[in-house]
């Protein structure tokens, strides 16, 4: 994990110009098509823990259409985009819609570990109202899924493949749109 920290750090750099770019071009946000069915990829497995410590698979939510965002509390692309996450999980979890938020505060933020990283997540899931689970990158989920720069989120249709992915801050009536089309494909 060690050497991950590197390029994630790098990326992380190049992350934040994006973050600017963004601000000085208004409504600049990632729009992504869905893969056809045949084209996706299946999701790599991680097991990660949750803010009270339980281990939480990915795998243990197939079935169900996930969005998964990997973010940081100092991330501003983040930031700007946590509400719209807050808002589709109210609106179609009842539907099979499942949101897990991965933090990266440890690598992110340069902390030592995960005890620090939660003191800074668990104010800010908190005050951001968000409801759905968030877990703590420990660098394998990162790694599997090649986060080099955040925010990152994948939607995985509910057989456990990779649908769409976002490298930026999403469109909230893309990601919606895809969220529906694929429930509708349940």
């Amino acid at each position: 994990m060690k050497n991950l920290y590197p390029r994630l750090v790098n990326s992380f750099a190049a992350a934040a110009i994006c973050v600017l770019l963004l601000h000085t071009a208004p409504g600049a946000t990632i729009r992504a098509s869905l893969l056809p069915p045949k084209a996706r990829t299946k999701t790599p497995d991680f097991t990660l823990k949750d803010a009270s410590g339980h281990a939480v698979r990915l795998s243990d939510y197939r079935g169900k259409v996930v969005l998964l965002n990997f973010w940081a509390t100092d991330c501003g692309g983040c930031r700007l985009e946590i509400p719209f996450f807050v808002d589709l999980d109210a609106a179609y979890e009842s539907h099979g819609l499942a949101v897990l938020g991965v933090s990266m505060d440890i690598a992110y933020e340069g902390l030592k570990d995960a005890q620090q990283a939660w003191s800074r997540v668990k104010p800010f899931v908190r005050a951001q109202g968000v409801k759905y689970r968030t877990l703590m990158d420990d660098g394998s989920a990162a790694k599997a899924y090649s986060v080099e720069a955040l925010p990152m989120t994948y939607l995985i249709d509910s057989n456990g493949r990779v649908a769409a992915k976002y490298a930026g801050v999403v469109n909230k009536e893309s990601i919606e749109a895809n969220v529906k089309s694929l429930l509708a494909e349940r």
